[in-house]
């Protein structure tokens, strides 16, 4: 079946956090008088987010859902600076003004930051004529940054786990985005970074499915790409194992 929609990934597959996560949770807790090594922090939040329940919670909309996704961020970052030791050096009340900095940080640009060919192959894939879409474990903050990093004109669906209440790599969510444009697995593709997430996942879904291994992690992978150009190949229909 000829392929009428790509799915992306958002985070590691789109865009990247600019320096390292660590970086920019040392650099704003730097301005509460609170010094970590970002090394540290990034060790701790590895093991923190890898830990965490899965982003989702059903039946939730509006505002009890923006106040769960905080209250999931709140203790992720309240794990990972108790990790390191330094929880204690903001005090409650700072700690609260710190997160609230934090989140709200993470919603925009400034964070962030492209991979340099995110944008050129986005528009090749548009020039095909391929809708597009983003299948995303993040949090209702994504449309922000997708729209201040001048994304959001390439996506006509956006599906996020918070918001249908099931995270990949999960099916559900995979059917919710086909659910949007209306047409069955086998017309449709997705790419990420996480093989066990996106890949497998989107593959277990019945998508046509890519994974995106930017460090050559594992060459064994046959359905496996270096960079986004890779998405291109989805034009060609799947491979024959």
């Amino acid at each position: 079946m000829k392929l009428r929609v790509l799915f992306f990934d958002a985070v590691g597959t789109l865009f990247r956090v600019r320096g390292s996560v660590g970086q920019v949770y040392s650099q704003v807790a730097a301005e509460y008088g609170v010094r970590v090594d970002p090394q540290a922090l990034d060790r701790a939040f590895g093991q923190v987010f890898a830990q965490a329940p899965a982003p989702a919670c059903p039946g939730l909309t509006g505002s009890p859902l923006r106040e769960w996704e905080r209250t999931w961020w709140r203790q992720v970052v309240r794990e990972t600076f108790a990790q390191v030791g330094s929880l204690a050096a903001f005090g409650e009340h700072r700690f609260e003004d710190f997160f609230a900095q934090l989140f709200e940080h993470f919603a925009g640009a400034d964070p962030w930051e492209l991979y340099p060919e995110t944008l050129p192959a986005l528009r090749a894939l548009q020039q095909e004529g391929i809708r597009l879409g983003v299948i995303s474990n993040f949090d209702s903050r994504l449309p922000r940054v997708l729209q201040q990093l001048q994304l959001d004109p390439y996506f006509s669906t956006l599906t996020l786990s918070t918001q249908v209440g099931y995270a990949k790599p999960d099916p559900r969510i995979f059917q919710a985005a086909l659910a949007a444009h209306g047409i069955p697995p086998a017309a449709a593709g997705h790419i990420g970074d996480s093989r066990r997430d996106d890949y497998q996942g989107a593959k277990a879904a019945g998508l046509r499915a890519l994974w995106l291994d930017r460090e050559g992690k594992d060459s064994s992978c046959p359905e496996r790409i270096e960079d986004l150009w890779g998405s291109l190949s989805m034009l060609n229909g799947p491979k024959q194992n």
